[in-house]
């Protein structure tokens, strides 16, 4: 019989020294090949699977290098969560110093651009590694509470020996993701840490909500943007003849004339103004507008030459898909929903197409689920445009399409329960399915 999970923060809150020593003795054991006195959390146990499959040592401390300090700076001027910092702060830092933690917020490539807090504690965090410029991704110093909620996208509190290497386990340390609001794309983690011994078991849902309130800021920084954008436009717009309209930097849209309104147009990582191609659009005239771009669509129907589509899963929980279009029209990425990662490796191992029914067959083993099917793909093809066909479902001709898989196949979008995915994840592994 396998033992249930132990309730960390309940146990902890009690007596924190029994609640490290029953984790240390749970981590040796799993470590071990053996069962513990309980089992360890589930999203810890995860974690741990992916350690070992991929090398890293938990009794060795590793660490990666420093980056200098300029490229720190030039990081925090780049990230947007430069925004959000007086949020982080007033939301978690005058109980964290009480507390004795640190806040630290990470990118999200996991590297440590702000750290402030109890200036004892900031000490022990230097003896850690825990420093500006240092790499906290999980494959690098194992389970932690950076790396980890970098890698599951949901908060996650890491406490004592549920750290992966030694040398963290007489530390606590709770994470959570910070998602741009516009398109979920991870912009890093805010994390409270510090010695075992401060474990709150409120900690959890206190970090989990200073971070979803700076996410509504960057919202509303986004839609007074927008705004501002969209009186710039309104007039320029009024005085154009067919299809128009004006978007920010980032492609989403603030004014349409003669078409219906899309939310967002897939833009090229450097839009230089001329006559290029997009997706969503087809071929446009691109004129830079303060702020953003005016996009005036070509009225006559053309296809993109050559167009390269590169759908990457080699990092589990952040597919992308990246468009090349040839040298006039540049190259765009956009970072994937779980459901529109299945759908585009379903298309991508199937060529010739697949119809509404059968992919609903293939996500969701009910053919008759077409509505939902339909729904997604009408959401694909928005950013895709005539790079995607339908009746059947496929991708046009005239792209060609690379898919990039992880190197171990267990990462093949591994949270993912589309039995499609799940047969052919296995069909990779040579693993057995799990019975029903």
């Amino acid at each position: 019989m396998v033992n249930p999970p132990m309730n960390v923060a309940r146990l902890a809150a009690v007596d924190a020294a029994q609640a490290a020593r029953v984790m240390n003795e749970v981590r040796e054991a799993t470590l071990a090949g053996q069962r513990g006195p309980v089992a360890p959390r589930p999203v810890i146990e995860q974690s741990w699977g992916r350690m070992m499959r991929s090398g890293v040592d938990p009794e060795r401390d590793c660490r990666s290098g420093l980056l200098p300090l300029e490229e720190v700076r030039r990081r925090r001027e780049e990230s947007p969560l430069r925004h959000v910092l007086p949020v982080l702060r007033e939301g978690l830092l005058s109980v964290a110093d009480v507390a004795q933690h640190i806040m630290v917020v990470a990118d999200a490539e996991g590297r440590v651009l702000w750290r402030e807090g109890s200036g004892p504690v900031l000490r022990k965090a230097d003896g850690l590694g825990f420093e500006l410029g240092a790499d906290w991704r999980e494959d690098v110093v194992g389970t932690n509470g950076v790396g980890t909620p970098v890698v599951v996208r949901r908060p996650v509190q890491v406490f004592a020996a549920e750290h992966f290497v030694r040398s963290h386990t007489s530390w606590t340390c709770t994470g959570a993701p910070i998602t741009d609001p516009r398109d979920g794309r991870l912009l890093g983690v805010v994390d409270v840490s510090g010695p075992l011994e401060t474990m709150h078991p409120a900690t959890l849902a206190w970090v989990d909500s200073v971070a979803k309130l700076a996410e509504a800021r960057l919202r509303e920084l986004h839609l007074t943007s927008l705004e501002r954008l969209r009186t710039v436009a309104a007039p320029v717009l009024a005085r154009l003849p067919g299809r128009a309209l004006v978007v920010d930097r980032d492609g989403w849209a603030a004014a349409v004339t003669g078409m219906p309104y899309v939310r967002r147009v897939g833009l090229p990582k450097s839009l230089v103004p001329g006559r290029r191609w997009l997706p969503s659009l087809g071929w446009c005239a691109v004129e830079p507008l303060c702020g953003g771009w005016l996009l005036r669509a070509d009225d006559e129907p053309h296809t993109a030459s050559s167009a390269r589509v590169v759908l990457d899963l080699t990092r589990p929980e952040r597919a992308a898909v990246t468009v090349s279009a040839g040298s006039s029209a540049g190259t765009w990425s956009r970072e994937l929903s779980p459901r529109h990662a299945e759908l585009l490796f379903l298309l991508a191992e199937h060529p010739g197409g697949r119809g509404a029914a059968e992919l609903a067959g293939d996500l969701f083993g009910d053919p008759s689920r077409t509505v939902t099917v339909r729904a997604e793909m009408s959401r694909i093809r928005r950013y895709l445009g005539g790079l995607l066909q339908h009746r059947p479902y496929r991708f046009s001709e005239a792209a060609d399409i690379e898919l990039l898989l992880p190197e171990n196949p267990r990462d093949l979008l591994p949270r993912s329960t589309a039995g499609a995915v799940v047969r052919r994840r296995v069909a990779l592994t040579g693993d057995r399915p799990a019975p029903a």
